[in-house]
């Protein structure tokens, strides 16, 4: 597959001036709970996404350090249904919210994952999603025990796709 056929979500902009970005991806031989220890569990969330933990109960803290970049978030659980739904804000402190949400079903193929990721209007909402396809090209290899770096390339090409979907 080359990189032209990689999954790219779609992006939108809301009424209010938001933007709204929508990433589904389907693992193939993998099911919904591997994917929800891969969303919540410390060790696991290393592995593809920053080192972080989260407490699973609504309300519950949220905290993950992506060391690399700076960024340290910390945030609540806003919405939790176990093997379901993960949300919680990628802000911290005084910062604009911007829900993440993470939805899971499993289908025949494999486990499914919807991601919706919302972005303040005043952000570039194809920078927030590309990152995004990025770190779940991480998840895909680290659910297969392969662990690898940050894509770039794969970022570059995601956030060129959502660009030209917003019409920039």
């Amino acid at each position: 597959m080359s990189t032209d056929e990689l999954p790219i979500g779609t992006l939108k902009t809301l009424p209010d001036g938001r933007h709204e970005g929508l990433l589904s991806r389907i693992f193939p031989g993998h099911d919904r709970q591997a994917l929800w220890a891969m969303l919540t569990e410390q060790d696991k969330m290393a592995q593809w996404l920053a080192p972080g933990q989260i407490t699973l109960k609504e309300g519950g803290a949220v905290k993950i350090d992506f060391a690399d970049s700076g960024i340290v978030i910390e945030s609540t659980l806003l919405e939790l249904a176990p093997e379901h739904v993960l949300a919680y804000s990628w802000s911290s402190g005084s910062e604009p919210e911007r829900p993440l949400r993470w939805a899971l079903s499993d289908t025949p193929e494999g486990a499914r994952l919807v991601l919706t990721v919302t972005v303040p209007a005043d952000e570039d909402p194809a920078k927030a999603c590309a990152g995004f396809e990025g770190h779940l090209d991480m998840l895909a290899a680290a659910l297969e025990g392969v662990p690898i770096k940050f894509p770039f390339e794969r970022f570059l090409q995601a956030r060129a796709a959502y660009n030209q979907q917003l019409g920039r």
